[in-house]
């Protein structure tokens, strides 16, 4: 299989992961889950929590992006396995990006979610030099 398929999936539980984070924070600072009302909850998160929170949002935003870029790739006929160097990048910068999120370093964040952009750029624009 390849890699930007693995890719793929690693990004799209990247959310779950982070949410998975979130309830670390959300436990710590409310001191229980409040399965009525969880949205509220979230949005009640201060510091690092907040932060989680806003990583695990901009991750199922990436994925939108980043699963889309691959989908039209794979229509217009570029080898996927042309992409592996790339999706590897992209997830390399998707990780960083979380932890640079949690770590309130905005600069480092930004850069890192530019470059991520740059890479579904790529992928895009292989598909339109091909076809």
């Amino acid at each position: 299989m390849p890699v930007v398929l693995y890719v793929l999936f690693f990004v799209s539980i990247l959310p779950v992961l982070l949410a998975g984070v979130g309830n670390f924070f959300r436990a710590r600072q409310f001191g229980a889950f409040d399965n009525h009302h969880p949205r509220l909850q979230q949005a009640q998160l201060e510091g690092t929590g907040a932060r989680v929170q806003a990583a695990q949002a901009n991750a199922w935003e990436a994925l939108m992006v980043f699963g889309s870029s691959c989908f039209i790739a794979y229509a217009s006929g570029v080898p996927l396995e042309s992409l592996s160097l790339v999706a590897l990048v992209f997830l390399l910068c998707r990780i960083l990006h979380a932890i640079f999120y949690i770590a309130d370093l905005a600069m480092l964040r930004s850069l890192i979610f530019g470059v991520a952009t740059l890479c579904c750029f790529y992928i895009v624009y292989l598909a339109a030099t091909l076809s």
